[in-house]
């Protein structure tokens, strides 16, 4: 069978903290590591989604409505779930982090920093996919999972 969680691949987490919630696949170790011995992948995700926005609103509130809060952290392969959508490849997801930066907590740090921009950047005008629409796998990552 072959290996379908890939970078890129957005995921819905199912276990932890982070639970129901969604992210993409920055880099995958099908083999473990040294300090994970089993599956896993390093992934990059909404902790809190942006809320609709309307024409009315004023422009403080809208940038206020349309901030993220982003996680990183390496996850077991059995906690997650991977869904059909794929990011685009102008998202590009192995710039969003690093091992070294995984290392320690200011590179943690950077790494949330450089996602919440991206992830904004990329929620306000979404890129367009082949027949010119915003991207359906990005404004799937930009909705809230209700359950």
């Amino acid at each position: 069978m072959g290996r379908f969680i890939k970078a890129g691949r957005v995921v819905v987490m199912l276990q932890g903290r982070y639970a129901g919630k969604k992210a993409i696949v920055v880099k995958t170790f099908d083999d473990g590591s040294k300090a994970r011995s089993f599956g896993h992948a390093l992934v990059a995700g909404i902790d809190r989604a942006p809320l609709k926005v309307t024409r009315r609103m004023s422009k403080k509130k809208i940038t206020k409505r349309t901030k993220v809060k982003p996680f990183v952290k390496y996850v077991n392969y059995n906690h997650i779930m991977p869904t059909r959508y794929n990011v685009p490849a102008e998202i590009s997801p192995s710039t969003i982090c690093t091992d070294q930066q995984m290392d320690t907590p200011d590179g943690r740090k950077e790494a949330k920093k450089f996602a919440k921009s991206l992830f904004q950047e990329k929620f306000q005008s979404p890129p367009a996919d082949k027949s010119g629409r915003p991207s359906k796998d990005v404004l799937y990552m930009r909705k809230k999972l209700r359950f």
